[in-house]
């Protein structure tokens, strides 16, 4: 009881001495780790109507059909079950991420994992193991940190879920996958990444929610996923920061989605 006195007394006297700032303009914000009103106003979180197996926002509920898809996921559904992401990719979402990716502002992965939390319940289910989606070792030392378990990590400590960082490996370095075409990025990917032997047990049989920034065209997704099935994993679903919105030239073995990395 006098620790947790001491430490409301120890953030109050932080937030007289450096006021809580918002995480994309500095602006004062009441607490630490928020967005100015200004801020908040420019994200667009994604809700209904919106695709079940993609997470793509529709403009109308009458593009969802009775299973909850989009027409391009009916034809096509992808490898993992679910999909659901905190926000539109846009510029707002993009510089936390972006922030959180590559400037060190680990503090941005919290305010994201909360957001993920909301949009995501309904897949963060008591059983659920978090696996981030894995960066290759040479990309890990330069960046210093992989931002999808980050990210992975928040969550756990939001929902209490077991989470599993090193569960997947990435086996070989693959070019930034940005300006590769479906079909490039689908080649890039092949034994990219790979179960870790040592993990097949935390999860065989389990749900699996597989964690990461940015969903685009789910070329990585989609490699996850099924060495993920393969380990004998019940289910895998996606929870995403940001969603991309769906490109105009839809792959028919990696349908309009894909996680950066």
């Amino acid at each position: 009881m006098v620790g947790k006195y001491a430490r409301k007394i120890g953030t109050a006297a932080l937030d007289v001495l450096f006021p809580p700032a918002c995480l994309l303009c500095n602006a004062d914000v009441a607490q630490a780790g928020l967005l100015c009103t200004d801020c908040f106003g420019r994200l667009h979180p994604i809700g209904a109507p919106c695709c079940d197996a993609c997470a793509t926002p529709q403009t109308a509920q009458a593009y969802i059909g009775a299973d909850g898809l989009c027409p391009a996921c009916e034809r096509h559904h992808p490898l993992w079950t679910h999909a659901r992401a905190a926000f539109l990719y846009d510029q707002a979402s993009r510089d936390l991420i972006l922030q959180l990716k590559y400037a060190d502002r680990l503090e941005n992965a919290r305010f994201l994992a909360n957001r993920m939390v909301q949009a995501g319940q309904d897949i963060l289910t008591s059983d659920a193991v978090l696996v981030p989606v894995p960066v290759h070792r040479w990309r890990l030392i330069g960046r210093r940190y992989n931002q999808a378990a980050i990210l992975a990590w928040a969550l756990a400590r939001r929902t209490g879920l077991q989470c599993v960082p090193d569960a997947l490996v990435r086996t070989k370095a693959t070019s930034r996958l940005a300006s590769f075409s479906p079909q490039e990025r689908k080649a890039e990917m092949v034994d990219a990444i790979a179960v870790h032997p040592g993990r097949v047990s935390q999860f065989a049989g389990r749900s699996v929610v597989l964690v990461d920034d940015v969903l685009t065209t789910g070329a990585t997704a989609t490699v996850c996923t099924q060495v993920l099935r393969d380990a004998g994993v019940a289910s895998v679903s996606l929870l995403v920061a940001g969603r991309v919105q769906a490109q105009k030239e839809v792959d028919l073995d990696f349908p309009v989605m894909e996680t950066t990395m």
